[in-house]
């Protein structure tokens, strides 16, 4: 059982606009979704770091204020980071986009949504759209009928 009158009363040892380490671990501000200090270093079987992976599955979870308050209450609860911290990161949250990325949020793709994209919905072209068609030999050209043909016999 959660305690929340215990826990309001904790100090705040660092605070972002969405997180705050307090002495017993790292909490959400908002939704209230609590990591304890004890398990902040839990590590997957492959050795990869639990939290960034499980966090990034949170539609409400960003980025940067979450990294910001986990490295923090790292150093706080002295969790030795490694190189699996990062791979961690960029295995949940993405690889940082370049020129071709989306604008806003983050500037970071999730893995989620390249291993599954949302779905794209596609529209046949109508028989009057006038579009080029998808052959070979670039027969049915918008500009096919004002073109002169020659038969070969």
């Amino acid at each position: 059982m959660i305690d929340l009158e215990a826990s309001g009363d904790d100090v705040v040892l660092f605070e972002n606009a969405d997180w705050r380490v307090i002495a017993d671990g790292l909490e959400h501000r908002e939704t209230g979704y609590f990591i304890a200090r004890d398990g902040l270093g839990r590590r997957s079987e492959t050795g990869l770091w639990e939290w960034p992976l499980h966090l990034a599955e949170k539609s409400w979870c960003s980025l940067r204020p979450f990294r910001e308050a986990f490295l923090a209450a790292a150093d706080l609860f002295d969790v030795a980071r490694d190189e699996a911290l990062a791979q961690s990161f960029v295995t949940g949250f993405g690889l940082r986009m370049g020129q071709g990325g989306q604008p806003g949020g983050d500037g970071f793709t999730k893995l989620a949504e390249l291993v599954r994209p949302k779905s794209i919905t596609r529209r046949r072209p109508a028989a009057t759209d006038n579009r080029p068609s998808p052959h070979r030999n670039g027969a049915g050209r918008k500009d096919d009928a004002e073109m002169p043909r020659a038969a070969l016999s």
